[in-house]
C-alpha cells in the first residue's frame, strides 16, 4: 500500500540543470531521494534523456502548498530568469520581476 501523502514536514522546490544545458524544475519532500531517481532515469520523463543532472537551486518549504505554488511560478519563469534564479538573486525578487514584465 501506498504511503500516505504528507501535508507538512519538509519540502523542496528545486532547479537541477541537466546535460544539455537545459534546466528542470521540480518538488518533493526527499530531496536526496529525488535527485538520485533523477540520476537513474527513474524520476522523470524530460530528465531520464538528459542525464547526469546536477543540482543547481533549491528552496525549503514546511508545508506542500507554497512549494507546489513555487514549482508552477518557477516553471513560468523564462530560462534567463531562472538564470538569475540560480546565480543567487532572491526567489521573490525574480518573480516580482517577472511579474513586472508580463504586465
Amino acid at each position: 500500500m501506498r504511503e500516505k501523502f504528507r501535508r507538512e514536514g519538509e519540502f523542496y522546490v528545486y532547479i537541477v540543470k541537466c546535460a544539455d544545458r537545459t534546466y528542470y524544475t521540480g518538488y518533493t519532500n526527499d530531496l536526496e531521494k529525488r535527485l538520485k531517481r533523477h540520476n537513474e532515469g527513474l524520476a522523470s520523463k524530460y530528465t531520464r534523456a538528459r542525464l547526469p543532472v546536477t543540482l543547481v537551486w533549491k528552496k525549503e518549504y514546511r508545508q506542500y502548498k507554497p512549494a507546489f505554488k513555487t514549482e508552477i511560478a518557477i516553471k513560468n519563469l523564462t530560462r534567463t530568469q531562472k538564470e538569475t534564479l540560480v546565480r543567487g538573486r532572491r526567489l521573490d525578487k525574480v518573480l516580482a520581476d517577472a511579474e513586472v514584465k508580463r504586465k
